[in-house]
């Protein structure tokens, strides 16, 4: 089943207008007129000279929007209008078409002649005001689970106006309205009879978003990181963004297409997703992995065992830091330029007075290090104690931001 063409369609308000002076005069036959995109416009006036000038002492007589030097535009010679506007004019009156008209076409229109004397002429002032008007599908929820689709322009349709739907660029039905399910994935278009070139844009959900980072190159702690979430929707679609937490829903962390961390941090990091939503159905990204990365911080240091232990026994030293990735630890003793040994955990085996003194670990992958110092002191006879800390920070650690990707 298909449609079948109709005929033109112009909406008029039949309000005569004259503008005369001594004997010269226009008669405009409408104030307005509201027409439907892609319509055939025709607007007619009446003029008017005075007594002893005849038909053929017209010289000129054009229609027109603009002026250029003072001087009025002939809308024949407008390349806007180029090849859609024609004029028919007889005897006093004068008819002015506009064929596919377009809503750049929304303008005041006059009329104007001259006759074969210098300086007679007479235009018509104020004209006729043309609004040109597309169609637009408005949505409106009928229900929880229905929506209403109304095909609307802002002109006064006539009663004989009937309305076609197209879904997903396909005839579907006849009427003003229809109404679909909520959250269906298709498009819904509708046409004005005799107008198949000139259709409303077709409204539909959103698709799956897709998130972008900015800038996606390494960046240091302080630096700015947006996320942007983006779709394709008619109405367009609003936005939010939710954070991943392995022990609760997702939080809502903001209701704006970007995400913006203008000094991003370690505690930034993790899983973010957005929703688009309108009226017409909600699609949610795959989740979007924030990984800030940052050197070593401070470490701390612990000994085992703890308590007083004899001489000849051994001491385990533990070095640990917060870092992403993860640090890399070497043990060095004071004024020895080779390192005693490599790994979280330094072992002494036989501990004697020959091991006291300072001992620092370090910290270090490949945004920077640091190091922390921990003095051993042995005490004469069986047993020793300790121990003193001292603390050293090295290479302000930087930060870098990574992110990837996954499915939901």
């Amino acid at each position: 089943m298909s449609p079948s063409a109709g005929g033109l369609v112009v909406f008029l308000l039949s309000v005569q207008v004259i503008q005369s002076q001594d004997g010269w005069g226009v008669n405009y036959r409408q104030t307005d007129v509201c027409a439907a995109k892609g319509s055939t416009v025709n607007i007619i006036c009446d003029y008017t000279y005075p007594p002893g000038i005849y038909y053929y002492d017209i010289k000129d007589r054009f229609w027109f929007t603009k002026e250029k030097d003072g001087e009025p535009v002939d809308l024949t010679t407008d390349s806007e209008y180029s090849g859609r506007v024609e004029y028919t004019c007889y005897s006093k009156s004068c008819y002015l078409t506009i064929r596919d008209v377009r809503e750049s076409d929304s303008a005041e229109y006059k009329f104007t002649f001259m006759t074969n004397k210098p300086g007679e002429k007479y235009t018509g002032s104020p004209g006729v005001t043309l609004s040109v008007t597309g169609l637009q599908v408005q949505v409106r929820r009928s229900a929880s689970t229905w929506l209403e689709l109304t095909c609307h322009s802002s002109c006064v349709l006539s009663d004989r106006a009937e309305y076609y739907w197209y879904k997903n660029k396909e005839y579907f039905m006849t009427g003003s309205s229809l109404l679909v399910s909520s959250g269906s994935t298709d498009r819904y278009s509708c046409y004005l009879t005799g107008y198949w070139n000139q259709r409303s844009p077709a409204v539909y959900g959103p698709q799956r978003p897709s998130v972008s980072v900015s800038p996606s190159a390494e960046m240091l702690e302080g630096g700015s990181v947006t996320l942007t979430c983006s779709t394709d929707a008619n109405p367009a679609a609003n936005y939010t963004w939710c954070k991943a937490h392995r022990t609760s829903d997702p939080h809502l962390f903001s209701e704006e297409p970007q995400l913006v961390f203008s000094s991003i941090q370690s505690s930034d990091s993790g899983n973010y997703s957005c929703t688009a939503e309108n009226q017409l159905g909600r699609k949610t990204s795959d989740f979007i992995s924030i990984d800030v990365k940052y050197g070593p911080q401070r470490p701390s240091v612990s000994v085992s065992p703890s308590a007083e232990m004899l001489e000849g026994g051994s001491v385990n030293l533990t070095c640990s830091t917060d870092a992403n990735p993860a640090a890399n630890y070497t043990w060095y003793k004071e004024h020895e330029d080779s390192p005693r040994a490599s790994g979280q955990i330094f072992t002494i085996t036989d501990f004697t007075a020959e091991h006291s003194g300072n001992y620092y670990c370090e910290a270090q992958n490949e945004m920077g290090r640091s190091n922390s110092t921990l003095r051993l002191i042995t005490s004469s006879g069986k047993s020793h104690s300790f121990f003193c800390s001292l603390t050293h920070y090295i290479n302000n650690p930087a930060k870098e931001v990574t992110h990837s990707k996954r499915g939901l």
